[in-house]
């Protein structure tokens, strides 16, 4: 990714925050900026990047968006907005982060959760429709009409363009921490064909579950999710290799892991448990924390992962938490007790490259090669990631060059 690339992916939310609030009309401001942001793409690489890039944006959008409203039949009443609209300049510095704004906005109450997700994960996270859908595993189409929907439900809510209430922050909360979790995913486990990790998803996710927590520090899932994220982000140097090949968690250099943010995310967690019953994303903090403490692969303590997600699979009936918790199964009392657990996913998980790649790991630890082999070929196939497609045949020539050494 380009340092231009990298500057407006950054700027893309906070200015559509920005341009939303202001005049309200959040369909449109998202088209505003878009055209904004295509034109700063074309402009700035000949004339240089302005002083103020932000302020740039947000002058060019707000000119946009006037364009969109006059073109716009139904909306001819707002023309008599456009004067005060046209004189209005740019702040010259825009001190207020409005992407927290943007974030519950899109988290809206009138909203679906799925809807919110979705809408979020355009607009805050900035992935393509595409990757949306396939993180929902639905057809592009289909999602591309649920944003449309969510965004005209939003517009006709006439909903204020503010933070909301404290008092008012539960029924988005756990939409917005859903939201946090799945951009922060896609940052550091991309679906995108050509690279693994997206550091600029997972760093605004992060930034943004830090000011969560600050204005909300006695939510227990609040900071559960930050932790998580710190915890697991932890990891990041090591997870690839010098050519961006995937390092799997068992290889990486634990060296290069950050033990400030390990320190971090172990102190949240551990003063965050005691407060009573976890929920989900402290679960998934503790198990992050026991892996992150281990000083080798070795030391790992399975038997204490394996009862984390015993228990995480009682408040999420997912078939991603069955297959962590397989491969825990293995690891406490053998391959085949793991592979006995993967077979209850296959009408879950049908032709899912997670599930054969799982499988074909512990058909090799239980001895069977061939079978290993002929479930690693599908995963490979199946994937649609390069750098996860790469370390599978890896793993295949690794395993027919052990083939033929014990022949």
């Amino acid at each position: 990714m380009s340092d231009l690339e990298g500057l407006l992916r950054e700027l893309a939310p906070r200015v559509l925050g920005i341009v939303a609030r202001r005049y309200r009309d959040f369909d449109s401001a998202e088209d505003a900026v878009q055209e904004a942001l295509l034109a700063a793409a074309l402009d700035w690489p000949v004339k240089g990047v302005p002083d103020n890039p932000e302020a740039w944006l947000v002058t060019v959008a707000a000119r946009r968006l006037i364009n969109i409203w006059r073109s716009d039949d139904a909306r001819r009443r707002r023309e008599e907005l456009t004067g005060l609209l046209e004189t209005r300049d740019a702040p010259s510095v825009l001190d207020q982060d409005d992407t927290l704004l943007l974030l519950f906005l899109c988290c809206h109450p009138a909203l679906t959760p799925s809807s919110a997700i979705a809408l979020t994960l355009r607009a805050v996270g900035g992935l393509t429709t595409a990757e949306i859908a396939s993180a929902f595993l639905v057809p592009e189409a289909t999602m591309a009409q649920r944003i449309s929907r969510a965004k005209q439900r939003i517009h006709t809510s006439k909903v204020p363009f503010q933070l909301p209430a404290p008092d008012e922050w539960a029924p988005r909360l756990a939409s917005v921490l859903h939201v946090l979790y799945l951009v922060f995913s896609e940052g550091y486990a991309s679906t995108d064909r050509d690279q693994l990790v997206r550091t600029d998803l997972s760093q605004e996710a992060i930034r943004l579950t830090r000011e969560v927590h600050r204005r909300r520090p006695d939510e227990a899932e609040v900071a559960g999710l930050l932790a998580l994220m710190l915890l697991t982000d932890a990891r990041r140097a090591a997870r690839t290799g010098e050519h961006g090949e995937l390092v799997p968690l068992p290889e990486q250099d634990r060296a290069r892991w950050d033990r400030v943010a390990i320190a971090e995310g172990v102190a949240l967690i551990s003063a965050t448990l005691p407060r009573g019953e976890p929920g989900p994303y402290q679960l998934q903090a503790a198990i992050a924390a026991v892996h992150d403490e281990a000083e080798t692969a070795a030391a790992t303590d399975w038997p204490q992962i394996l009862a984390l997600y015993g228990v995480l699979e009682r408040w999420q009936a997912n078939p991603m938490v069955t297959l962590n918790r397989a491969v825990a199964l293995a690891m406490v009392d053998g391959p085949r007790a793991g592979l006995a657990l993967l077979d209850t996913l296959d009408d879950r998980l049908p032709g899912h490259y997670r599930l054969a790649a799982v499988r074909g790991h512990l058909l090799e630890l239980a001895g069977d090669r061939e079978a290993a082999l002929a479930q690693l070929r599908a995963a490979a196939k199946a994937t649609p990631s390069l750098p996860e497609q790469r370390y599978l045949f890896t793993e295949i020539a690794r395993l027919n060059t052990d083939g033929k050494m014990g022949a």
